[in-house]
């Protein structure tokens, strides 16, 4: 067991508009609840401040990479969500902006030889076994954080990581379509369950009776409206196939209005309690493609340009997404997001 005298090697980095610890796999116990316990301890849950860890107190700074080397020079990542209030880590779910700082974590960790300019990494998400390639500015052989990129919902600019997936982004659900619809409706609401590496309920924000522009405060405030939305994600988890979710992160929510930035749409998401304040990367993926999908309960809404690129519009900014379908298959996914290295040493679990 590791002890608060021991310690364990962490890195901490921020991957896209989420922070997180990362691990490799081979420093954690083997045993699944004995790795979960110690995570539980080395974060500080449950408590709603995580005083006496290194939590951040929200569901977007309270999540864990572990990295492992896979095969041919990939590498495998297992994310987990640690949960701020109970003691529960869960691996329902893929996390698209944690996955950014994967391939930087994996050079840093030499797991996969730096290039001179640039680094793909390959890597196997293992909650759901999507493959997505990470390409990592590394000049003169070593990581580079700084850069000029910028992505809403983060201050300051950092270097790109470009995740490109082939075909989707992921399933957790083993479907774009887990309950073979591309539209139907649940507790009065018109909806598109789809998992394009996240298994998101996309609805018009217009039938909940919100305009889509409310604050993330505003809308977690709104008891009757929580209310309403949880026990639609219950019964749409059953149909997706996912059983009981109602002690799991997902599916998610995801409200869809008309944009107001110039971009495709405009979004409020549960995840799936606390509304987020922007988009997840894997969110921002199957809300992309239920806005493309022939006959989905929001493609009226959006208003789309020619191309790949959707604007998904959130509210700190907004995500830029590439997503191609033929038909009801999609064919690619892309994304660009930073990630930096805040620190690394050495974590004492209480």
């Amino acid at each position: 067991m590791v002890t608060g005298r021991t310690g364990i090697p962490c890195m901490i980095m921020r991957g896209g508009t989420s922070k997180g610890l990362y691990f490799l796999a081979d420093d954690l116990p083997g045993d699944r609840e004995e790795r979960d316990e110690l995570l539980l301890r080395i974060m500080g849950s449950p408590d709603d401040r995580q005083i006496d860890g290194l939590g951040g107190a929200h569901p977007l700074t309270s999540k864990v990479a572990v990295v492992s080397p896979g095969d041919d020079g990939s590498v495998d990542y297992l994310f987990l969500q640690v949960f701020v209030d109970q003691a529960l880590v869960s691996d329902q779910q893929n996390c698209g902006n944690i996955l950014a700082g994967v391939g930087p974590f994996a050079i840093e960790r030499g797991l996969v030889a730096a290039g001179q300019d640039t680094t793909s990494v390959r890597i196997t998400m293992a909650n759901t076994g999507g493959v997505v390639a990470a390409t990592v500015r590394t000049p003169g052989g070593e990581v580079r954080y700084d850069g000029d990129v910028a992505i809403a919902g983060v201050p300051g600019t950092a270097a790109p990581v470009v995740l490109d997936f082939q075909g989707t982004a992921g399933s957790t659900c083993g479907a774009l379509l887990p309950t073979g619809h591309v539209s139907e409706v649940v507790d009065g609401v018109t909806v598109t369950c789809v998992d394009n590496g996240m298994p998101v309920v996309v609805m018009p924000a217009a039938q909940l009776g919100v305009t889509g522009a409310e604050s993330p405060e505003e809308l977690e405030n709104d008891a009757p409206l929580r209310r309403r939305l949880e026990a639609l994600r219950l019964e749409a988890g059953r149909r997706m196939g996912l059983g009981d979710v109602s002690d799991t992160t997902v599916p998610k929510l995801t409200m869809v209005s008309p944009p107001r930035s110039g971009g495709a749409c405009g979004t409020r998401t549960f995840i799936p309690h606390r509304c987020h304040t922007s988009i997840g990367v894997l969110g921002a993926a199957s809300v992309a493609a239920a806005l493309r999908l022939p006959g989905s309960a929001v493609g009226g809404i959006a208003e789309l340009s020619d191309g790949p690129r959707v604007r998904v519009e959130h509210p700190t900014g907004y995500l830029d997404v590439e997503v191609e379908l033929d038909g009801h298959d999609v064919t690619r996914t892309g994304v660009v997001r930073t990630a930096r290295k805040l620190i690394d040493g050495t974590a004492y679990p209480r």
